[in-house]
């Protein structure tokens, strides 16, 4: 089972005997294997209620428990509504499907394979082209800490500007957003779009990326106002990326999302 994070106390410190989320354990790879997989499931379906589908782009992708070296993903040209545990693919670092009956999508093994295999503490990754988040990567800049969840962002996200426009598939795109990823969970890369990663969960890369386009959107609102906002100090910028930008708080948010997909949209366990 995978650490949930240091600041999984400050949210149940006196919380025994009540309804509360927990992980569970697993007694085999299998086991988890399956749990990871539906959790897959469960975050390529919350991208189809967000809105982020665009044609065939868009990948999420999840280390196999027992081979580290491969990874499931969702099938090339498959809305993200339609994604099931049936149609999952599990890829190696190569982009050769060694399980399932769908092609891959060559952008998604060429900067999710590089992010995978360069840095082994990375289980999760996520990357689509929303709206809001590729037009705030045409500006070449951070995301400034304008809201708490802004912080959540603060110094652990980067701009990438190496091969900016250019075409994913190129095998030195994969590079030069992996040399990123060196302990942060997010990259806005320019002119293309968000990509999240994660040293903990599949939930909580689907939730950060979701929560990044957010603050893409409300900072292009902003912009659009004309005003400069208040920002969040350094101090108390880090202070609540410390308290509320864990992985484990990804995941903890991400848990109400799952429960209502369990309940509207029993298919994806096909």
């Amino acid at each position: 089972m995978l650490d949930l994070g240091s600041r999984e106390s400050i949210y149940q410190p006196t919380q025994e005997g009540l309804t509360f989320p927990v992980r569970p354990t697993f007694e085999t790879p299998a086991e988890e294997r399956q749990y990871l997989k539906e959790r897959l499931v469960g975050a390529c379906r919350a991208f189809a209620l967000q809105g982020f589908d665009y044609g065939f782009a868009g990948h999420l992708t999840i280390r196999d428990p027992e081979h580290p070296e491969l990874y499931w993903t969702n099938p090339m040209a498959v809305h993200f509504r339609q994604v099931k545990m049936s149609n999952l693919i599990l890829v190696d670092h190569r982009g050769h499907v060694v399980e399932g009956t769908h092609a891959v999508n060559q952008a998604g093994f060429v900067l999710h394979g590089a992010v995978h295999e360069d840095h082994p503490d990375i289980v999760a990754m996520c990357h689509a082209h929303t709206t809001y988040g590729t037009a705030y990567a045409s500006l070449k800049r951070p995301l400034p800490p304008i809201t708490q969840d802004a912080c959540a962002f603060f110094e652990d996200h980067v701009v990438i500007e190496d091969e900016a426009g250019q075409v994913a598939v190129e095998t030195r795109a994969g590079g030069s957003v992996s040399a990123a990823f060196k302990g942060v969970k997010a990259a806005i890369h320019q002119n293309h779009g968000l990509l999240t990663a994660s040293r903990h969960s599949i939930e909580s890369a689907a939730f950060w990326f979701i929560a990044l386009e957010r603050c893409c959107q409300q900072q292009l609102a902003i912009d659009a106002s004309g005003h400069a906002p208040t920002l969040v100090s350094p101090d108390r910028a880090r202070y609540s990326r410390e308290h509320v930008g864990s992985d484990y708080i990804g995941w903890l948010h991400f848990q109400p999302i799952w429960d209502d997909l369990v309940r509207t949209q029993p298919d994806m366990f096909d």
